[in-house]
């Protein structure tokens, strides 16, 4: 949520572990993880030093926790639509799966998409992203040999086209907005192998 940063009170009461990771995350994806403290942690949950690790040991843990919640969240999806009988409906699912994901933890999948790797935690991170985007290839090829995609596509090529269009959505996409997120994963599975089924 770049937008900006709702306004929280000195001295608020009742801030739990899911306050200060949706807080850290906020603050990432709004000034950048290597520019946040610890100090601009507590201004924005209005808490002290000590309050703020009664919950979480350094600001690296908030980092390794939001990007698990992303990453797990699509891991999940992949592993879901691998359990589908054809190359088509795990391919299809997939996608439905990721959208689903982006839209339900889309300040996670925003501070993925944002790495930089100049962190172990980043590092680990963007590999297991690469693992996930290499499976995903994996289900282009196989959807192209049933004839779902064009054979004469490049497969990685295809998987950044169908992903750029998925993950462009963490730009616009307002959770209270008029966009209903079941529908956008239908009207971006219809572009996407719309554009990518072979031509009769």
């Amino acid at each position: 949520m770049t937008a900006g940063l709702r306004p929280v009170r000195r001295g608020r009461p009742g801030h739990d572990r899911d306050d200060v990771i949706r807080a850290g995350v906020e603050l990432f994806n709004a000034q950048g993880y290597d520019a946040t403290s610890v100090s601009d942690l507590t201004r924005r949950l209005g808490v002290t030093k000590s309050a703020l690790y009664h919950h979480v040991d350094s600001k690296e843990q908030i980092l390794e926790i939001a990007l698990e919640q992303a990453l797990g969240g699509l891991e999940k999806a992949l592993q879901d639509a691998l359990t589908e009988t054809t190359a088509a409906s795990r391919l299809t699912a997939i996608i439905r799966g990721a959208v689903q994901v982006l839209t339900a933890r889309q300040p996670q999948v925003t501070l993925l998409l944002r790495l930089r790797g100049n962190s172990v935690i980043e590092a680990a991170a963007l590999e297991r992203r690469r693992r996930f985007d290499h499976t995903v290839t994996g289900l282009v090829r196989e959807a192209q040999a049933e004839g779902l995609v064009r054979a004469d596509l490049d497969a990685g090529v295809a998987t950044r086209l169908i992903f750029g269009m998925i993950n462009s959505v963490v730009e616009w996409y307002r959770p209270d907005g008029p966009v209903d997120p079941d529908l956008l994963g239908e009207e971006i599975l219809a572009v996407t192998l719309g554009g990518l089924r072979p031509r009769t």
